[in-house]
């Protein structure tokens, strides 16, 4: 990652390649995550029509080009992806810092059960494991953990 990382809103023009570094990280080798059950232009699809006009989704430029994409969903960290050849640089961190400023009351979010490094990841960011389901709420239908920051109403199972 070089010094002049950016991090800014998704834009219109931006939908195919922050598709394409979503669609990377999933299919990179050693991939803890189950196979997308949608094709790549349909994820480009979802982006543009979708995460652009309803979501929060921020993108990481390096060097001219999308390394990183978070969107948030109100208090849930709905998708964190990091181009595989960005991976280990620090991209997600930054990320993951920035929905913390802008969630300063808490954070939540859903990983796979097979995802072991994700879930070491957001453990590094004080996230913890709250809840783990069968999958039958996911398209994926796999297995997943429920992870929660700060002071997120699920944080405490009262």
């Amino acid at each position: 990652m070089s010094d002049d990382l950016l991090v800014r809103p998704l834009e219109p023009a931006d939908t195919d390649e922050a598709a394409a570094v979503w669609w990377r990280s999933r299919h990179a080798h050693g991939s803890q995550l189950p196979p997308a059950i949608h094709t790549a232009e349909q994820v480009a699809t979802w982006f543009a029509g979708v995460l652009l006009p309803d979501g929060e989704t921020w993108v990481a430029v390096d060097d001219g080009r999308i390394v990183a994409v978070l969107t948030l969903d109100g208090d849930d960290l709905d998708q964190l992806y990091v181009d595989p050849g960005a991976a280990g640089q620090g991209v997600g961190s930054v990320l993951v810092d920035l929905a913390k400023d802008l969630r300063p009351g808490g954070l939540a979010l859903w990983t796979f059960q097979s995802n072991l490094r994700a879930q070491s990841f957001y453990r590094g960011h004080d996230f913890h494991e709250v809840r783990r389901t069968d999958g039958s709420a996911n398209e994926e239908r796999a297995p997943d953990v429920r992870m929660v920051w700060g002071n997120h109403p699920e944080s405490d199972p009262a």
